[in-house]
């Protein structure tokens, strides 16, 4: 019998400081991005804030600055919460800036990426913008591409919110 890591034994540093534990996640669905400030799907910042502000009784929103996708996340700490909060108003967390495809990887995205540590499936992240959707009890549900927007119908349904 094999054991699967629990996705909610992970834990970040945020961005501005302090520690992100996922147990604070149990009991509603999580909705996992890795984001960068330069890069062309950087505008779903602000469907994430609006997703953050209307539905953080259903889901949480948890940002991952990474820049190993095209170099798009170049800043410091602070530059990058400077960019979110005049740009975007960012009130979800975001954590401090992790690699997922340059070694090594964040557990986490080792997590997010291998059906072998997550039981459900393998998911390549090719680029900014990626999302993941765990269930409220911590479970993998699905990967999105770095175009699927957060108001996509197949993520809403997971979440009962209905478009319209």
């Amino acid at each position: 019998m094999s054991t699967l890591p629990d996705f909610y034994q992970f834990s970040l540093p945020l961005l501005d400081g302090g520690h992100f534990s996922f147990k604070q996640l149990k009991g509603k669905h999580a909705l996992l991005v890795n984001v960068a400030s330069e890069c062309g799907f950087t505008p779903q910042y602000r469907q994430l804030q609006e997703m953050h502000t209307h539905y953080a009784d259903r889901v949480s929103i948890i940002g991952f600055p990474c820049n190993d996708f095209g170099g798009q996340e170049p800043g410091s700490p602070e530059e990058i919460r400077n960019f979110c909060d005049q740009r975007y108003q960012i009130s979800f967390p975001l954590t401090e800036k992790i690699q997922i495809r340059q070694l090594p990887v964040h557990p986490i995205y080792q997590w997010l990426t291998q059906q072998d540590l997550n039981g459900v499936a393998d998911y390549p992240i090719n680029w900014n913008f990626t999302k993941f959707l765990i269930s409220p009890e911590g479970q993998w549900i699905e990967g999105f591409g770095s175009a699927v927007s957060p108001f996509a119908d197949e993520i809403l349904h997971h979440l009962g919110i209905h478009n319209g």
